[in-house]
C-alpha cells in the first residue's frame, strides 16, 4: 500500500502534465491564429485563418476538460484550492472562451461580420492572458493553512512576475499560432506570418530570459530547487537547448521552410514544460501541497487510470485522424465553401 500511495501520484502527475501538454500545443495554436486575426487587412485574410480551424478547434479544447476532470479526481485538495485562490484568471479565462465560440458561430451568420471578427480575435486574447495568470499564480505559490485550504488575498496572483508570464504565454500562442499559418496558408498570406512568427520568436525568447533570470530572485521555492543537485544541471542545460531551438526555428524562418518552424515551435514548448516540471515536482502547488498530501485514495486512482487510460489513445488517435483529414491548404475556394 505504501508504494502505491507513493507511485499513483506520480503516475497521474505525469497524466496531467500529458493533457496539459496537448492542450497548449494544440489549443495554443488556435488561440494564436484568434489573436493574429486581429491584424488582418482584410476579410479575406482573416476568413482564411478562421476556416483553418473551422474542423479542429473545439477538439482541441477537449485536452483542457479532460485536465479539469482528471486534477478534480486524482487531486481533489489541489483542485479546491487553485479554484479558490485563482478564481478571477479562471473565470476571465472562461469567459474568453464563451466570447470567442460564441463569436465564432455567429460571425458565420452575419452580414456585417467585423463586431464578431474583432470579439473572436479579443476572445481568444482574453483567454489565453487568463491563462498566463493563472499559471504566474500556481508558480509564485498559494498560501494555504496546514489542512491545505487557501488563506490568502483575492489579487495575490495579480504581480509582476504573473504579468510577465501572461504575456510571454501570449507571445508563444502567437509564435505556434504563426508556425500553424505556415503550414496552412500560401502566398502573400504566408509571408506576412513568417514575418509575425520571427516578431514572436524574438518577443518570447525575451520573456523566456526574463523569467528564467527572475523566477529564481523572486520566488524562494525556485531558487531553493534549481540551484541544488542535480537540478543545477538540468536548469544549466534547459537554457542552452532553447537557445538552440531559437536558432533552428530562425534559420528555417528565412529558409522559407513550410513544416519545420511549427516542429521546432513545438519542441520548444516542451523543453518548456520539462523546466516547468522541474521546479514544481514533486509539488501540485509549489511548496505548498505535494502529490502526495493532495492524492485521492489509491483506490480512486486505480479506477481513474482503468478509464481514462483507455480513453488517452482513442483520444489521440482521433486528433491524429481529424488532422491527417483536414491536411492540406486553406484557399479563397476553401473560405467560400465555409461561407456557403
Amino acid at each position: 500500500m505504501e508504494t502505491l500511495n507513493y507511485f499513483l501520484p506520480q503516475v497521474w502527475f505525469f497524466i496531467l502534465a500529458l493533457f496539459l501538454f496537448f492542450y497548449v500545443m494544440l489549443d495554443g495554436f488556435d488561440l494564436g491564429v484568434g489573436i493574429l486575426s486581429i491584424t488582418s487587412s482584410t476579410e479575406e485574410r482573416r476568413g482564411l485563418l478562421m476556416t483553418s480551424l473551422s474542423n479542429i478547434w473545439d477538439a482541441n479544447e477537449t485536452w483542457l476538460v479532460l485536465m479539469g476532470g482528471g486534477l478534480f479526481g486524482a487531486f481533489p485538495l489541489a483542485y479546491s484550492t487553485i479554484l479558490h485562490a485563482l478564481y478571477i484568471p479562471i473565470f476571465i479565462m472562461v469567459f474568453g472562451f464563451i466570447f470567442r465560440a460564441v463569436a465564432f458561430e455567429f460571425r458565420e451568420h452575419a452580414e456585417r461580420k467585423w463586431f464578431w471578427n474583432y470579439a473572436f480575435g479579443i476572445g481568444s486574447f482574453t483567454a489565453a492572458l487568463g491563462q498566463g495568470f493563472a499559471l504566474g499564480g500556481v508558480l509564485a505559490g498559494i498560501k494555504v493553512d496546514e489542512a491545505g485550504h487557501f488563506i490568502g488575498g483575492t489579487w495575490d496572483w495579480l504581480n509582476l512576475p504573473s504579468i510577465v508570464v501572461a504575456l510571454t504565454l501570449i507571445q508563444g500562442y502567437v509564435l505556434i499560432g504563426s508556425t500553424y499559418l505556415i503550414l496552412k496558408t500560401e502566398g502573400e498570406l504566408q509571408q506576412t506570418h513568417y514575418r509575425t512568427a520571427k516578431l514572436a520568436a524574438i518577443t518570447t525568447l525575451i520573456g523566456a530570459i526574463a523569467i528564467t533570470a527572475v523566477a529564481p530572485i523572486v520566488y524562494e521555492s525556485a531558487r531553493s530547487r534549481l540551484f541544488s543537485e542535480p537540478f543545477i544541471y538540468i536548469f544549466a542545460a534547459i537554457p542552452l537547448i532553447g537557445i538552440l531551438l531559437i536558432w533552428l526555428l530562425w534559420r528555417s524562418l528565412n529558409v522559407n521552410a513550410e513544416r519545420t518552424p511549427f516542429i521546432w515551435t513545438i519542441l520548444l514548448f516542451l523543453l518548456s514544460f520539462a523546466g516547468l516540471a522541474t521546479i514544481v515536482f514533486p509539488y501540485i502547488i509549489p511548496r505548498s501541497i505535494s502529490i502526495y498530501e493532495a492524492a485521492a485514495d489509491p483506490s480512486a486512482l486505480v479506477f481513474m487510470i482503468i478509464f481514462i487510460g483507455a480513453l488517452i489513445p482513442v483520444m489521440i488517435f482521433y486528433n491524429i485522424y481529424q488532422y491527417v483529414v483536414f491536411r492540406g491548404k486553406v484557399s479563397g475556394e476553401s473560405y467560400l465553401d465555409s461561407e456557403l
